[in-house]
C-alpha cells in the first residue's frame, strides 16, 4: 500500500510513514546515525533546529529510505515547503562558527602582540642601562690609570717599577655583559607550522562534510573504519552528523571531538587555532 502524503504538513508525512512501518524515532536515529533531537525537528516541521542546507536534505533522504518513502520526491517535497535559503542553500550555521571563530582568533593575536610590546619595552631598558654602564665604567678605568701615570713621567729619573697597566676586567668590556643578556633574554622562535594534516576516521556511521581552504574535499558517510586525510592550508570546516562518530588527529597528534555524540557538530580548524582542540598530552 502507498504511503499517503498530507500536503502541507510534511512532518506528519514522515511520522505517518515511519508509523505505517512500525518503527520507533530511537530505531531511525540508530540506523541513520542522525540524531534524535534532529529526528523530532524533522517530524515537527521545526526546520530552525536543522543544521541547514545539504545537510538538511541529506537527513530527509536518509529518513524517507528508512520509512520506504522515495527520497528524490520526499526532498522535492521538503524543499517546495521550506524555501527558505537556510534549506535551498548552504549551510548557514558553519559561517556563525567561522565568524565566531576568526573574532576570537584577532582578539588572541591582538593579546599576545601587547603582551611582546609591554614585555620587550622593560628589556630594551635593562639592556640599554648595562650597555651605558659597561663603557663608562671601562673609560673610567681607562683614564684612571693615565691619570696616575702622568706624575710619574713628570718627577726626576729614579729607578722606578714599571707599572702594569691595570687589567680591565671581562665584565667591564663595553658590550659583552648586555650582549650575554640580550641572547639569554631572547629565545629564537619556533618554527611556524605551514599548513595542516587533518586525519578523519569512522568509529560509528556518520554523515561527514569537509571544506578544506574554501573548497568542498568530503561529502558521504563513514562507515566504522573508513579514514581520510585532508592537506589543509588555511582552514577546514568539519561538520558530522554525529560528532562523536569520528576521530580526528592533527598532525599526527589525537584531537578532542568536534561535538558530543549523538548530535550534530561543526568544527572550523586553522594553523593559529589547531592546537586548542589537541587532547592534553
Amino acid at each position: 500500500m502507498a504511503p499517503t502524503k498530507v500536503p502541507g504538513d510534511f512532518g506528519r508525512t514522515l511520522r505517518e510513514a515511519r508509523e505505517r512501518r512500525g518503527l520507533s524515532l530511537r530505531q531511525i536515529a540508530s540506523a541513520t546515525k542522525i540524531s534524535l533531537l534532529t529526528l523530532e525537528a524533522l517530524e515537527r516541521n521545526d526546520i530552525a533546529r536543522l543544521p541547514g542546507g545539504i545537510f538538511s536534505r541529506a537527513f530527509v533522504r536518509a529518513y524517507a529510505l528508512e520509512v520506504g518513502l522515495d527520497p528524490e520526491e520526499t526532498i522535492q517535497e521538503f524543499m517546495g515547503q521550506f524555501p527558505q535559503d537556510s534549506v535551498t542553500a548552504g549551510h548557514p550555521t558553519t559561517g556563525r562558527f567561522e565568524d565566531h571563530d576568526a573574532v576570537e582568533s584577532d582578539r588572541r593575536m591582538a593579546t599576545t602582540f601587547l603582551r611582546l610590546i609591554f614585555v620587550s619595552i622593560p628589556l630594551a631598558a635593562i639592556v640599554v642601562y648595562f650597555a651605558t654602564a659597561g663603557r663608562q665604567a671601562a673609560v673610567r678605568r681607562v683614564f684612571g690609570v693615565q691619570a696616575s701615570e702622568s706624575p710619574a713621567a713628570a718627577s726626576p729619573p729614579e729607578p722606578v717599577a714599571a707599572q702594569a697597566p691595570a687589567p680591565v676586567e671581562a665584565a667591564d668590556v663595553p658590550g659583552d655583559a648586555p650582549a650575554g643578556a640580550d641572547r639569554a633574554a631572547v629565545a629564537p622562535d619556533p618554527p611556524a607550522v605551514d599548513r595542516l594534516v587533518v586525519q578523519v576516521k569512522g568509529v560509528q556511521r556518520s554523515w561527514v562534510s569537509a571544506i578544506v581552504d574554501g573548497q568542498r574535499a568530503v561529502q558521504r558517510v563513514f562507515q566504522p573504519g573508513d579514514e581520510q586525510t585532508l592537506d589543509v592550508r588555511r582552514d577546514i570546516v568539519l561538520t558530522a552528523g554525529d560528532g562523536g562518530a569520528i576521530s580526528v588527529t592533527l598532525n599526527g597528534a589525537a584531537a578532542k571531538p568536534i561535538g558530543p555524540s549523538g548530535q550534530t557538530a561543526t568544527a572550523r580548524l586553522n594553523l593559529a587555532n589547531f592546537k586548542e582542540f589537541l587532547l592534553a598530552p
